[in-house]
């Protein structure tokens, strides 16, 4: 098979940086079109992203996170976790590992959280969340 007729996987580490593209957006309500508005971009630029069929260069991730009122650390933050080496280089044909960060139960759930306004009843739902948690840690340990 030749190069142009074999299918191209995208890096993990492009799409680890688009899945965490589109938890940020969503997580500020903010839509495909309307990113890619502020981008100079179409909103099918910013599926490709988020796929990480398209990789994101350092002027455009600098541009993203001035919108999205992000550090680029938001995006590159873990990347070693995904191949297991240190600055994240990927061996070929390795797989990236989706660690549910990124789900939508995840996004929801951040979505819900930062629209409880009493500063105490966020603690106690942090508190509870945290609580079990450590149940489900221990249940898999016992």
């Amino acid at each position: 098979m030749t190069e142009t007729t074999m299918k191209k996987t995208p890096n993990p580490v492009d799409v680890q940086v688009g899945a965490r593209l589109r938890l940020r957006r969503t997580s500020v309500g903010m839509s495909q079109e309307k990113l890619g508005e502020h981008l100079g971009i179409t909103f099918q630029q910013i599926q490709k992203y988020e796929k990480g069929t398209n990789r994101i260069g350092a002027s455009r991730l600098k541009h993203i996170c001035d919108v999205l009122s992000v550090p680029a650390s938001y995006f590159l933050d873990n990347l070693d976790d995904l191949s297991g080496t240190p600055g994240g280089m990927q061996e070929p044909g390795s797989e990236f590992v989706h660690d549910g960060q990124n789900s939508t139960e995840t996004m929801q759930l951040t979505r819900a959280f930062s629209r409880i306004a009493d500063p105490k009843v966020r603690r106690r739902v942090l508190d509870l969340v945290r609580s079990l948690g450590a149940s489900e840690t221990e249940a898999e340990k016992g």
